[in-house]
């Protein structure tokens, strides 16, 4: 069942969001060589809770961290660790807040120093596959129709779509009805109503979409060893434009 969510419960969730982009900020500001994917997590959770936030990804099924901290071939669900940030990498940060009982969700995946022109393509057509697909998250359009837009800009560019993971619905949980593939036909799925929630998020691969889960059980790879990257807002269908949920 699609929970719809009244405007009162948008604003709470805004809240939620405004906690996530911040943190988003404060990763920012700190990735650099050197840096361990571990110190950040440190800094997302000191700051989530200086807020009165609860970090919703730590204890999730047992996930034993703050943030998901995904690095080059790491496609999401990387776990922190002494691992030190090199000149070159990507990683994708996943970010999680619950505060006065609601979900906010995002996602970036950020340059460490000078990366290479396949991995800035790559993050950037990701990032662009989530814009293309706001296009269609209006009420006159139907779920699959957002799918649909992400899957052709990402082809388009050269790139594929990971089938095995998707967005989700969000609010007092964080993974509500409906799933949002990032690929698929148009005009299928339930129709998008004011009150929806979503978790929009290109998860996107520089080589094909197969995808592997390592021994920890949580952290997924490319099969080929090529990059991927992700891209993620909480997204509110309003009577016109969406509305994102997960900014500053």
């Amino acid at each position: 069942m699609i929970i719809l969510k009244t405007r009162r419960e948008i604003e709470i969730m805004k809240k939620a969001g405004r906690l996530v982009a911040q943190s988003h900020e404060l990763v920012r500001k700190h990735i650099k060589p050197g840096v361990t994917t571990k110190e950040l997590d440190w800094l997302v959770e000191d700051f989530l809770r200086s807020q009165n936030a609860i970090p919703t990804f730590k204890g999730y099924n047992g996930f034993p961290f703050s943030i998901c901290a995904s690095v080059n071939e790491e496609v999401v669900h990387g776990f922190p660790s002494e691992r030190q940030l090199r000149e070159g990498d990507i990683i994708s940060v996943d970010i999680g807040a619950t505060f006065e009982g609601y979900v906010g969700d995002s996602a970036k995946t950020f340059l460490v120093g000078q990366v290479d022109e396949e991995k800035r393509h790559l993050v950037e057509t990701t990032r662009q596959c989530f814009y293309e697909g706001i296009k269609y998250a209006r009420t006159s359009y139907r779920l699959s129709d957002i799918s649909h837009a992400i899957q052709v800009y990402a082809e388009s560019h050269g790139l594929s779509v990971v089938r095995d993971y998707v967005g989700h619905g969000v609010g007092k949980k964080m993974h509500e009805s409906p799933q949002v593939p990032n690929f698929g036909k148009p005009n299928k799925g339930p129709r998008l109503q004011e009150g929806m929630v979503l978790a929009i998020e290109p998860m996107i691969n520089a080589g094909t979409y197969n995808v592997r889960v390592l021994e920890n059980n949580w952290t997924v790879v490319t099969v080929d060893g090529k990059p991927s990257a992700h891209y993620e807002h909480t997204v509110a269908i309003t009577d016109g434009e969406p509305e994102l949920l997960t900014i500053v």
